[in-house]
Order: C-alpha cells, then sequence, then structure tokens
C-alpha cells in the first residue's frame, strides 16, 4: 500500500462505505493521513481501580465480571456491570447501548476510559470509552492515549476513523518525504513519515504540535504550487490581441469623466493599461472597498480595448449588478457611440449590428452571442462564480486580457495564498464626497424606538430604508424557508409601517417583479424595501439612507460592511442599524466594532483573527479553498510556504519529488 492508493485498498471498506470517506474529503491514502484530528481526548491517565477519585478522567485495565440491560421508571435502557483488576472492583454504566452485553461479557479484559463519577454511593465510571485488550503488550488506539477526535458523517465515526487509519499506517510499504532533508532542516521541519505519526498518535501535546506543522506547511505549500502552475500556463497562453495603448485618448477620457479619480483609482489604472499592452494576457484582481470605484478602472480598460477595435465582455453575479453596470457604463461611454448590450436571463438588450460591450449575467455563457473579438474580460465578485464558469466564458473569449473584481475586502495573506496566480490592484482610499456612515448595535428593548425615529426620518428627511433579513441557511441560495421568513416579516413590517409604502424583494422573484420592485423605490415609490441579503450586491439608489439589519450575528464583518454601502451614496447623512439578540461575548465584540471602522480591509483582518476566513466569504461561495489543517492566522507559515513554492517553481530540479505535482497544478 502507497499514499496514493484508494481508500477501498483497506479492509471493509467498500463502495457504500468509500462514498462516505469522499463526502470528507478522503479518496486516497494520503487524504486519510491529512484528515488531521479536530482535537484530542486526554485519557493517558492509566491507574489502577483502587486510586480512582471522582471526577478524575482516567484509564482502566481491567476483566468484566458482570454486565446486563436493566429498566428505569422512565423506561431508560441501561447498561450496568461490574469490573476487577487485581487491586479492586467499580461499576460501569452505559445508556441505551444493549448490544454491549454481547461484546463485554464476563471474563473479557477491557480498557475503560472515562470519567469517575457516582451511581447511588458507589464509584462508577459512567459511558467509558471501550477497548477490547487482545494483548496486554499491544498499544491501544482509542483508549489509554491522547485520543485523536476527527469530523465525522452519518455512519462513519471517530473510532472507525482511527482503525482505519492505524491499519493504513501499519500496511504502508513507505512514506517517501517529498521536501529534501536540507529543506526541511532550514525549515525547521520534522520528516513526512514522523509528522504523520505524531499527528494521530502523539504522545503529548507537544509532539502533536510539531506534526501538525509539518501537514499545515505541506496545504499551504501545495496551494501556492497550484496557483503559481496556473499562473505559468496562463502566461504561455496565446494573446487574444495586442494591444497598443492610446495614452492621449484615455487621458482626455480620465480627464472628461463628471469626478476626479483617486491616487488608487490612477494607480491601478496604470497597472490595468500596463497588462494590456503585453505580450501576454492580463490576469490581475482588483480589490476595493464598498464605494471605491473599481467600475471605472473596467470602465478604462473597455474604452481602451475599443479605441484597438476590439471587444470586452463584463460578467456579474447577479441580474441587479450587471443591469447596474450597464446604466454606469452607458453614462460613462456616452460621448463616444460605444455600442453596449445588456445580456441576463430575464432580458436581453442587444445593439443593432456588432456590439462592443457585452454586460451580463452567467447568461453569457450559454447563449449564442457572437465573441468574435473579444480582447478584455472583466468578472466581478469573482469568488462568487465557480472555477468552470470562469474558465468557460475565458475559453468562449479566446484568451483575453482578464481583470476580476471583488468588493469583499481579502486580507492580503488570503489574497497571496488563494489568487497566488493574479497581480493583484487594492483600491485604499474612497473617493471625495463618500460619507462615513453612523453605525448603532440597536439591542431588542430599543426596537419600538427604533422603527419611530425611521418614522420620523421617511416624514421628515423625505429617506428610504432597507430592511436586510438573513438567510436562514449558511447558504449563497435562497430557499423557500427563506422566502417564507421574509415575507413573514414583511407583513409584519406592514402593520408596523401601516403609513408608509413598502416593497419586498427576494431571489425567487420573476426578473420582471424584481424590476417593478426596484424601479418603484428608485422613483420614490416605495419608502421602505423588505429584501434578503442574496439580491443586495448593485442595489444603488442614492436617496437610501438607513439600512436595518435583523439578526445581524448572523453575517461576517465584511458581508455586514457590504450591505451596509447600500446607503450613504448620496448626500443625505447615512445610518445603519443592526439588531441582534447578542449582548456580550465574541458575537456582540464583532458587531460593535462596525461601530468603529468604516474600513473594509480593517474589518476583514478582525474578522479573520475573530471568526476565521470561511466567515469572510460565506461557507457555500465558490472559488475559496478551505484550510483543512494550517490557518490563516498563521502569516509566517504562509509566508515561508510561498517562498518555497517560488524557488521551486524557478529551480525545479532542486525538489526532483515535487515535480509532478507542479505537472498536475
Amino acid at each position: 500500500m502507497y499514499l496514493d492508493s484508494g481508500i477501498q485498498e483497506l479492509s471493509k471498506i467498500g463502495p457504500v462505505f468509500a462514498r462516505k470517506f469522499e463526502k470528507i474529503g478522503i479518496k486516497s491514502v494520503r487524504d486519510l493521513f491529512y484528515h488531521v484530528p479536530t482535537r484530542y481526548v486526554d485519557y493517558s491517565q492509566i491507574l489502577p481501580i483502587s486510586k480512582l477519585s471522582p471526577g478524575q478522567t482516567v484509564t482502566i485495565h481491567a476483566k468484566i465480571n458482570s454486565i446486563k440491560n436493566i429498566y428505569s421508571r422512565r423506561g431508560l435502557k441501561m447498561q450496568i456491570g461490574s469490573v476487577s483488576d487485581n487491586s479492586g472492583k467499580i461499576t460501569v454504566l452505559w445508556f441505551n447501548q444493549p448490544f454491549l452485553i454481547k461484546t463485554l461479557y464476563p471474563g473479557r479484559s477491557v480498557s475503560l476510559s472515562g470519567k469517575v463519577s457516582f451511581f447511588g454511593k458507589q464509584k462508577c465510571l459512567t459511558s467509558p470509552d471501550y477497548e477490547i485488550l487482545t494483548d496486554e503488550e499491544k498499544p491501544t488506539v482509542h483508549t489509554g492515549r491522547l485520543v485523536p477526535i476527527y469530523s465525522e458523517t452519518s455512519g462513519l465515526s471517530s473510532k472507525w476513523i482511527r482503525t482505519k487509519i492505524k491499519e493504513a499506517y501499519q500496511s504502508i510499504e513507505k512514506i517517501d518525504d517529498y521536501l529534501p532533508k536540507n529543506t526541511l532542516e532550514k525549515e525547521k521541519l520534522i520528516d513526512l513519515n514522523s509528522a504523520i505519526y505524531k499527528v494521530h498518535f502523539p504522545k503529548n501535546l507537544r509532539e502533536m504540535e510539531v506534526g501538525r506543522e509539518r501537514l499545515a506547511f505541506d496545504e499551504l505549500l501545495n496551494l501556492h504550487l497550484k496557483s503559481l502552475y496556473r499562473k505559468n500556463t496562463w502566461k504561455k497562453n496565446k494573446l487574444t490581441a495586442k494591444l497598443p495603448i492610446n495614452k492621449t485618448s484615455i487621458n482626455q477620457f480620465i480627464k472628461n469623466l463628471p469626478f476626479v479619480l483617486t491616487n488608487s483609482q490612477m494607480n491601478a489604472i496604470d497597472e490595468v493599461l500596463d497588462d494590456m499592452s503585453k505580450p501576454t494576457p492580463m490576469n490581475r484582481l482588483l480589490e476595493g472597498d464598498v464605494g471605491s470605484g473599481k467600475t471605472v478602472i473596467a470602465t478604462v480598460g473597455a474604452f481602451a480595448t475599443f479605441l484597438n477595435g476590439f471587444q470586452s465582455v463584463i460578467m456579474a453575479p447577479t441580474q441587479i449588478l450587471a443591469e447596474q453596470h450597464y446604466q454606469t457604463f452607458k453614462t460613462l461611454l456616452a460621448p463616444f457611440n460605444i455600442r453596449i448590450s445588456l445580456i441576463t436571463s430575464g432580458i436581453k438588450k442587444i445593439e443593432l449590428g456588432r456590439s462592443d460591450i457585452f454586460i451580463g449575467t452567467h447568461a453569457l455563457i450559454h447563449q449564442k452571442i457572437n465573441f468574435d473579438k473579444v480582447a478584455f474580460v472583466v468578472i466581478d465578485e469573482q469568488h462568487r462564480f465557480g472555477v468552470e464558469q470562469r474558465a468557460h466564458l475565458v475559453k468562449k473569449s479566446g484568451t483575453p486580457h482578464v481583470l476580476t473584481m471583488t468588493a469583499t475586502p481579502i486580507p492580503r495573506t488570503i489574497a497571496l495564498t488563494t489568487y497566488g496566480d493574479l497581480d493583484l490592484s487594492i483600491l485604499k482610499e474612497m473617493p471625495k464626497g463618500r460619507q462615513k456612515i453612523t453605525t448603532w448595535v440597536v439591542p431588542e428593548q430599543k426596537r419600538s424606538d427604533a422603527y419611530e425615529w425611521i418614522k420620523k426620518q421617511i416624514k421628515e428627511g423625505g429617506s428610504q430604508i432597507f430592511i436586510v433579513c438573513p438567510l436562514i441557511e449558511d447558504s449563497d441560495i435562497e430557499t423557500l424557508s427563506d422566502v417564507k421568513s421574509v415575507t413573514s416579516e414583511f407583513e409584519k413590517l406592514k402593520k408596523i409601517f401601516s403609513k408608509q409604502r413598502l416593497g419586498l424583494l427576494h431571489g425567487r422573484l420573476k426578473s420582471n417583479e424584481k424590476d417593478k420592485i426596484l424601479n418603484g423605490f428608485r422613483n420614490h415609490q416605495i419608502d421602505i424595501l423588505v429584501t434578503t441579503p442574496v439580491v443586495e450586491v448593485g442595489i444603488d439608489i442614492p436617496n437610501a439612507s438607513v439600512i436595518l439589519i435583523e439578526a445581524a450575528e448572523r453575517f461576517g464583518l465584511a458581508g455586514l460592511h457590504q450591505l451596509r454601502g447600500r446607503v450613504g451614496r448620496g448626500d443625505k447623512k447615512s445610518y445603519c442599524l443592526l439588531f441582534s439578540n447578542f449582548h456580550s461575548g465574541n458575537a456582540y465584540r464583532r458587531l460593535k466594532a462596525m461601530e468603529t471602522y468604516h474600513s473594509g480591509f480593517e474589518l476583514a483582518e478582525l474578522d479573520l483573527k475573530m471568526r476565521g476566513p470561511g466567515e469572510i466569504f460565506g461557507t457555500a461561495q465558490s472559488g475559496f479553498p478551505e484550510l483543512k489543517i494550517a490557518s490563516w492566522g498563521n502569516i509566517e507559515l504562509i509566508k515561508r510556504s510561498r517562498e518555497l513554492a517560488e524557488d521551486v517553481v524557478k529551480n525545479p530540479k532542486k525538489y526532483p519529488n515535487l515535480s509532478p505535482k507542479l505537472e498536475t497544478g
């Protein structure tokens, strides 16, 4: 058996169990070894029965004297027994495990690990983990040590996983290390064989930490190698068109914009245009806070492409955002007679003749559109698209220059690891005139006061309001339960705001219904828009000055910040009200941070420290890898593994065992 052997080569793993293992990401023996424990239970203290004290967590080696099923008055089935060693005897007790009397019959030698408590007036081991002792000399797996606990799935317990890991480790022919000895010494890492053993069979927590660091390093190194390989492969693609940059025309275009660009925007434009003038295709990520002006940079790129006689494609994750881009591009490019088409699953606005710019959702991929001369592709909110969707669009367009954009602020360490194949541009400044939004965490007892304040904002200031209801499930897709939830909240709010005009928006509405609601909100025919969060991206209502977010603790800080960015787009003083039942603890501290921090990047770094990267992006969003072993907070390990990956790519001969990894990406 080898590291790359399939999991089915282990005993008692047929197709059914193989599918269960696949559910938790295990297909090979290598995957099994890299499935590290989530925690450990300390059963390492082995004592004779006579030395046991209540409250201790211990292991005993004993013989079963007796065991039977009994029923309590309330119908609870218990398994009660007596075990003994040379020093004495003790009662053992389990609940609802009637099969145990067939396994733990009198005369059997067992290892029992658990907490000492009382049963009546007698000392007792309650619900101990057990292991049959066939040979006193053999080390135990489930008791009598630091016992690893693994993430599980239905029908696949930690006990079963431990058994399979032990079998695999004993059966494996050889664990070859793909890192050279001098690299391990330089990085102060232990060899792979030792690391696997120390993680799954540690003598103490220090051993476990040393082993885990090595496996975490491998995980990060693999991520870096994949992204660097993608970067090198991308550069080898033959560019659709080389685009000479007409700086005079572009400078004139920038000069005629109805606003002044920030230094960050000018730097990003220079980086994008510099890439577009090269003979290799651009692959750049533009990161910028909500309202930092990313669309203008995409527009300049599209304008440069138009000047060379080529087409541009802009893909957005939602119809609302696609329409928003369509309006922005039409406005900014109006003086140049550039033909722009909007294509979504619900709308098709195609300019007569040949279009210069296509803007749309993923419908752009599936519809028959004449992409004959596409040289520039923009993918907005790129983590919301699957890798295949992005690849499909690029493939359909030949090999164009690609600019991906996100308003989700990504901490730099994560950006360089996750998107290491992309060059990075960051917009750090906000355009002049963008105001700071006053944010309040509102306790439940002040809800009615808040509603009265909102009524006053509408009546006296002519303001418009967003009320956002969270998704019930942690997902990017609205379920029928979500729609039911937001609909019932809408009915409740209609009674509270009986003199105001309310609208309801959610992802299950048909395109024409969404348009009707949004246009009503834009045209001041709706005072309060009740909505779910998945449809909010791209809604630009300058008159909206208050956003109220229900159950705010369910969102990551970056998600709350994006929602907050829906207001403060006009000249009115704007507010964000965060409703939550949490009044203390980590969740409350995170929400209070929203009152102080106004930069998405600062909030993302804070979220990373407090909750982890899955919370920055949302658990179901594609294109973002979850780390199983390493931590995004370990910046030093990320940096070291990145440096090694770069050396591997530059000097592959120094790392002969890593070259197959490079070939597979």
